[in-house]
């Protein structure tokens, strides 16, 4: 089979791999339909995050199911799934508290030793614990699949934010990053019930993407300007919620400083840049709280999923470009030079 490997910074190829296979009786094997590129996948084709020469890639792909093993109960050939962005056996203490990305059975995609969600097929370790069915029908929908698609990780990311921070009915909210994260950030925090959402942002088309999601403010601005700006909007207070999809150091500073006394930060953004942007005393002296990490995708699917078929929400307006398999390395190129926001790949 087809699939994509990194080999270096800005060194994407698609090359030929082995089949995938089962391994275990709880495997199966995905045929993919759509994945995509994430953000994160950036920091490694930047060379910001080391990766072997080699490495498989992509950790976003619903798909139907190809075979199954011996001990795997809950799916059939034939299904219609969509996988989170880690592998979970859905039964240790972990997965049944929600945390499945702390199952200790559990991994990444693209890791050395497993497949990437980039290629034709995927095994899926843990099959029953990891996917989760979805209507056969929404197959040949070209406007649903990609909103399922983002389920996979953005919307659930985003989602993860907005939780982590206590978003609530009535709350003013500032999503800090106009990526697909904090784009679907800002469409958490408007199911959720926000009254006042402040998106963060300067790439026009982002932000209007942004407004479409619910945001009812707009600030341009960086680090100081922004955080002057918020304050102005929110009347000197700050937000009461406050999303982080960044990850560098500015971008923390900037969440920290925008918050609310007494409210939160919703951090999701992969940390890059160390600790420096976190200013404990800042924190301490206004009792803000830093809660989030890594979004448990797979505890977020089923409660999100009956919205994103309803229609209620559509993530999927975060892809802004389609292409097939042997486009993937342009599509990285496109998102690293920022003329694409997120790119889906159509098998």
């Amino acid at each position: 089979m087809r699939a994509t490997v990194i080999h270096g910074p800005q060194d994407i190829r698609i090359e030929e791999v082995p089949d995938p296979r089962i391994q275990r009786p709880t495997d199966a094997v995905v045929r993919v339909l759509n994945a995509c590129i994430c953000g994160s996948d950036l920091w490694a084709y930047r060379g910001v995050a080391k990766r072997q020469a080699g490495q498989r890639i992509g950790h976003e792909f619903l798909g139907f199911v190809e075979e199954v093993g011996a001990e795997v109960r809950d799916l059939t050939v034939g299904d219609l799934v969509v996988a989170p962005f880690v592998w979970s056996d859905g039964v240790c203490e972990y997965c049944r508290e929600g945390l499945q990305t702390s199952c200790p059975h559990g991994g990444f995609w693209g890791v050395p030793g497993s497949d990437g969600g980039q290629g034709e097929a995927v095994r899926v370790p843990f099959a029953d614990g990891t996917l989760v069915k979805l209507p056969k029908e929404a197959a040949g929908d070209e406007k649903l699949l990609p909103a399922l698609l983002a389920l996979s990780d953005v919307m659930a990311t985003g989602h993860h934010a907005a939780v982590s921070a206590g978003v609530r009915p009535g709350a003013t909210v500032a999503v800090v990053g106009d990526g697909a994260v904090g784009l679907c950030g800002v469409l958490a925090a408007h199911r959720l019930g926000a009254g006042r959402i402040i998106a963060l942002g300067r790439h026009e088309g982002r932000t209007a993407i942004a407004r479409s999601f619910g945001a009812t403010d707009v600030v341009p601005e960086r680090g100081e300007a922004a955080v002057e700006a918020v304050r102005e909007l929110t009347g000197g207070r700050g937000a009461n919620a406050v999303l982080e999809a960044v990850g560098t150091e500015e971008s923390m500073r900037t969440a920290i400083s925008i918050a609310r006394d007494g409210g939160a930060v919703g951090y999701v953004g992969v940390p890059h840049g160390g600790s420096a942007g976190v200013d404990v005393h800042q924190m301490f002296n206004r009792n803000v709280r830093l809660v989030g990490g890594v979004a448990p995708a797979r505890a977020y699917i089923p409660e999100l999923l009956p919205d994103v078929l309803s229609g209620a929400i559509d993530p999927g307006a975060v892809f802004d470009r389609t292409v097939d398999l042997d486009g993937v390395p342009e599509g990285y190129r496109a998102m690293d030079e920022r003329t694409a926001l997120k790119v889906r790949i159509a098998f």
